[in-house]
């Protein structure tokens, strides 16, 4: 009997180990680059000195971000080990910071690089090396190019999406008006002057009365604002980087010049871009926005305000609580934490890409309501949807429908 018992013994630890290998509880875990039982290593780029430094802010919070979740415990236990690194705006920078990170960092992936000319000089190295290039903080339309380039996705409305809300805009409200464009010299511009003319459609060469660039290299734009006045230019779109705009805004208003001023998102935040132009000088501008502005008084009871609140108090105190770029990197820091948790113990780059691929009605903190993310294998763009808002010398005041 003791024999018999014994032989099914090791027949039924057989059986079961057979089970267990076959358990999903069991499977090996899997680990890219930058990643072990304790650790996630990721990387980003983001201009802390040079002309686009406004956006600072954007990588300090993203930091205080993973250092809170860090806190409370970590991502399935591993915490975050965040590298950003200054490359000043300057694409030749970001090449070679991004080849360190690469490759003698080894992170997993590089998270919200800023930029549309930055990112676009990593764009075919990321795709070469199939390292994520995910949740750019830029709305260049070709982010969202999953068959050509699949290892890169962006994350905000892109710009062509927003430049059409402008035009639709102009449309229906102001059908005659003659615009003058400054926008900067390179794809970021060139992307948005490419939506507002899809969506004035075949009205574009009519109403659009001058068309000015401006290198962000040059000390000032005031000479392009002179000679917007000067074409007779009844309404502004403005497509500029913060300083710029600071510099437009202010400089339009000393010379007396009063169109219908459209200001593209990016340059919207009222401590990184209206408060140096000066907020009486911004009075009446027209923007977009897809988040909560810790500004408007609608959302001063609201739960996910009062929880921005407590992190920037405790771990972002050093950052403008008035500098919106700080909810910018809020939300997509809280979009990747969502996709690394969907990666669970597979934390290899290819499922980071098809975890973030796979993002359904995912609400990010701080996103107006009804905004929600979506992506798939061929839609990577996670957020698609704005509101138009008017600023009155004090907070943005957003009117409409949600739209995109």
């Amino acid at each position: 009997m003791a024999k018999a018992g014994f032989a099914f013994g090791l027949a039924g630890a057989a059986l079961l180990g057979i089970a267990l290998a076959a358990s999903p509880a069991a499977a090996q875990k899997k680990y890219g680059p930058g990643v072990s039982d304790s650790e996630i290593k990721i990387g980003q780029t983001n201009p802390y000195s040079g002309p686009a430094s406004s956006y600072a802010n954007n990588g300090k919070t993203e930091a205080a971000y993973f250092r809170m979740i860090n806190d409370e415990g970590g991502i399935n236990g591993r915490k975050i080990n965040f590298l950003s690194l200054d490359d000043g705006y300057s694409p030749p920078k970001t090449v070679e910071q991004v080849r360190k990170l690469v490759e003698q960092e080894e992170v997993l992936l590089v998270f919200a690089p800023l930029g549309t000319p930055p990112n676009s000089a990593i764009h075919q190295y990321m795709n070469a090396k199939k390292v994520p290039q995910l949740f750019v903080a830029t709305g260049a339309t070709k982010w969202g190019d999953p068959e050509h380039f699949p290892w890169t996705m962006g994350w905000q409305p892109s710009y062509q999406t927003e430049a059409k809300i402008y035009a639709k805009y102009l449309l229906t409200n102001k059908p005659d008006a003659k615009v003058g464009i400054l926008f900067q010299n390179d794809d970021y511009g060139k992307d948005y002057l490419k939506g507002f003319k899809d969506g004035l459609g075949d009205k574009a060469a009519k109403m659009i009365v001058a068309e000015v660039s401006y290198e962000t290299t040059d000390p000032t734009v005031d000479s392009q604002i002179t000679t917007l006045k000067g074409s007779g230019a009844d309404t502004f779109f403005n497509i500029t980087i913060p300083k710029f705009a600071a510099q437009a805004i202010r400089k339009a208003y000393d010379i007396d010049w009063h169109p219908v001023h459209l200001l593209n998102n990016v340059s919207n935040s009222i401590g990184a871009a209206l408060t140096p132009a000066g907020l009486e000088k911004s009075v009446g501008l027209i923007s977009t926005v897809y988040y909560k502005d810790p500004s408007d008084p609608q959302w001063q009871n609201d739960p996910e305000l009062k929880d921005w609140q407590s992190f920037m108090a405790k771990y972002n105190k050093d950052s403008d609580a008035n500098d919106n770029n700080t909810v910018l990197a809020y939300a997509p820091a809280a979009t990747l934490v969502e996709v690394l948790k969907q990666c669970g113990d597979d934390l290899t780059r290819e499922n980071v890409m098809k975890q973030a691929a796979n993002l359904k009605n995912f609400r990010a903190p701080m996103l107006l309501p009804g905004v929600l993310i979506n992506t798939s294998p061929t839609d990577f763009f996670p957020v698609k949807q704005m509101q138009l808002e008017k600023f009155d010398g004090k907070r943005w005041v957003p009117f409409g429908e949600v739209l995109g």
